[in-house]
């Protein structure tokens, strides 16, 4: 690097007061990689300023989240709430410089401006009598009540603007902007005070966050202005939409990191999921993590929201968990938790487990449902849905099942080359497919119609429990004379 350019340093900075969201770990994944790619650090920052909403518990859960998916940060993680103290003595000097004033307006009055948004503060500004309190002179006795302080936008100019990286130079008109409450009546310092000096004191030189801060950005301009310190460069990203085109929400998908590692989704997976989701280099949709850092950029980040897609996830996941060896599988599951490790090996001898984990791996989309289909064919099924085999059913399938099940009883060595041989000249003796044998077995041995290979499965399960349970299947299609009218 050269001595004349300024290291990259970027943060990524959540609130305790959720999990974290699938956008919020976008942002920090966009910041990560390009801390990566330009030989600079990524920082995090802990913004815990709202005590009511802001747990324990959740700081965990976030803290957890960024360790599966590798994002802890190059430096000691700052808490917002520790340099409270910097923040008021910053607002002493401001206030002396009377670059902001004290405001003694209701705050019910004023909420709809502090939530930030430029709209809604100038449909309020319209609609009420603006603030007073910077023309007036307070008393000393006066001041020692609780009261706010606001920060007086300089009306020198009409306009502001700024240059984004991902979406050019954006203008707005200073007269939509209020003057913005900085501290509010019970001495805490608001956002869009605090995150400027905690950016400036970590030497932050490119903000990278979500679209939804386009509308702060002008208002955070301000406070750099009155404190004499450079602007960092400013990139904000694209919303992730669900299906229908808003906001995604929990009706469209989970929205937590938590959730997915739950459900069984790998943390490089879902790493790579989500670069793509607004970003793009050619058609390419795996990368390694050695590539996202080489080729990432803010020139090929899209404009638009970018929609969520489960199932593409959850191929993307696939394509992961093919790619995996057993040991990683065994950590894998392990991150599971709820024992399941445990119960897998209750349930299944180790190479045992090791041929399963071949077998599932190869059409699974998520470690959870594969765990669960491993563990249920332990157990034989209790109850046979015989509707899922309606389809293959014929006047046959009986004496096809039976046939199969006497070859099977004598039949040496019991591994799936010769079982998918003995299965085959059953069909070819009633001449009927394989898939009309094959399905039915399927069901017999997993109570579903869909699984890895039918006769692997056989071996693994060994002769004695193959024939229970294809047995039982034979009883139920008796009992309940599941055959399709004249079907043949």
């Amino acid at each position: 690097m050269s001595k004349n350019k300024k290291e990259v340093r970027v943060r990524f900075a959540p609130s305790p007061t959720g999990h974290l969201h699938v956008g919020s770990v976008r942002v920090a994944i966009f910041n990560w990689l390009f801390a990566r790619h330009n030989g600079g650090k990524y920082l995090v920052r802990i913004e815990d300023t709202d005590q009511q909403r802001s747990t324990r518990e959740f700081l965990d859960s976030q803290l957890s989240s960024l360790k599966w998916l590798n994002l802890l940060p190059d430096e000691d993680m700052l808490y917002q709430l520790s340099r409270i103290e910097e923040h008021k003595k910053v607002l002493l000097g401001l206030l002396e410089k009377k670059l902001v004033y004290p405001c003694f307006c209701e705050p019910s009055k004023l909420a709809v401006e502090q939530e930030g948004d430029l709209s809604a503060a100038a449909t309020w500004a319209k609609a009420e009598d603006a603030c007073t309190c910077k023309q007036k002179t307070f008393s000393a006795d006066e001041l020692q009540q609780p009261h706010a302080l606001r920060f007086a936008v300089p009306r020198d100019k009409k306009t502001i603007a700024f240059d984004g990286a991902i979406r050019g130079k954006i203008c707005v008109d200073v007269e939509q902007i209020n003057d913005f409450i900085v501290l509010r009546k019970d001495g805490i310092p608001t956002y869009n005070f605090v995150v400027v000096l905690d950016d400036i004191f970590m030497k932050i030189t490119h903000v990278i966050r979500g679209e939804d801060h386009i509308s702060n950005t002008p208002k955070q301009i301000f406070i750099y202005q009155a404190l004499g310190a450079p602007l960092p460069v400013f990139a904000h990203l694209p919303l992730i939409l669900g299906p229908s085109g808003n906001r995604l929400s929990k009706r469209d998908a989970a929205v937590s990191v938590q959730e997915y590692k739950e459900q069984g989704f790998l943390p490089d997976a879902l790493f790579n999921y989500l670069v793509r989701l607004g970003w793009s280099h050619g058609d390419q949709e795996i990368f390694t993590k050695d590539e996202l850092i080489k080729f990432f950029d803010f020139d090929h980040v899209g404009k638009k929201g970018a929609i969520f897609d489960i199932k593409k996830l959850e191929w993307l996941n696939g394509v992961y968990i093919r790619a995996l060896d057993f040991d990683d599988f065994v950590h894998a599951v392990k991150d599971l938790g709820h024992d399941y490790m445990q119960k897998l090996v209750n349930e299944w001898e180790l190479e045992e487990l090791k041929k399963l984990f071949e077998l599932y791996k190869s059409r699974a989309t998520t470690f959870l449902s594969m765990v669960q289909d491993m563990l249920a064919l332990g157990k034989a099924p209790k109850v046979l849905d015989l509707t899922l085999i309606q389809k293959w059913v014929t006047n046959k399938t009986v004496d096809l099942l039976l046939d199969f099940e006497r070859n099977v009883t004598t039949l040496q060595p019991f591994e799936h080359k010769s079982l998918s041989e003995c299965a085959k000249k059953a069909c070819a003796f009633f001449d009927t497919k394989l898939v009309s044998l094959a399905q039915p077995l399927r069901l017999a041995l997993t109570g579903k119609t869909v699984s890895p290979g039918v006769f692997e499965l056989m071996e693994i399960l060994g002769k004695e429990e193959v024939l229970e349970r294809v047995n039982f299947l034979i009883k139920s299609l008796q009992e309940n004379r599941v055959v399709m009218g004249n079907k043949t």
